[in-house]
């Protein structure tokens, strides 16, 4: 389904194989999405996994201006990790490519395959200061501005790398 053009913002994780090509990647691959165009993405970052153990992971986040409906863009996306071979054993299982749906304009979306905002996206620096770079002024639908969310994660261990 096509709709208005909607500003979405995408996580963007690996931590097997070539991490970062992984990553450069699917920003290649999110430019290419029909009906859309990326508008702009962060540097690089790594970060330790989250409950679990593995290498570090390479993170970015994307904006990007889409066409397509939320449901649309989850499947897309899921085509794009599939593309790299991902595979889901288990949660938080180490990945060569994981895209995540942070903010889909100002929509909060609750159903059993999609939430948005990113239920969990307010706890991570992995995700926060990759986003706070690119949009310092962006609001979470339900929990106000980023920018004041980001001292919660502070402490966490993440390394900007370019």
């Amino acid at each position: 389904m096509t709709v208005r053009p909607t500003t979405a913002y995408i996580g963007i994780g690996a931590n097997l194989g070539d991490a970062r090509a992984n990553v450069d990647d699917a920003l290649a691959r999110l430019a290419a999405l029909p009906g859309g165009r990326l508008l702009r993405h962060s540097k690089h970052y790594r970060s330790a996994p989250i409950d679990s153990s593995g290498d570090d992971y390479v993170n970015a986040v994307a904006c990007i201006e889409t066409g397509l409906g939320a449901a649309a863009l989850l499947a897309a996306l899921h085509g794009i990790e599939l593309a790299h071979g991902r595979e889901r054993p288990y949660r938080n299982a180490p990945r060569t490519l994981d895209l995540d749906i942070l903010l889909y304009g100002d929509e909060v979306i609750d159903t059993a395959a999609l939430q948005v905002p990113h239920p969990r996206m307010h706890q991570r620096a992995f995700v926060l200061l990759p986003l706070l770079e690119i949009a310092p002024a962006v609001e979470i639908p339900g929990l106000g501005p980023a920018l004041a969310l980001a001292g919660a994660v502070a402490a966490q261990d993440i390394t900007r790398l370019d």
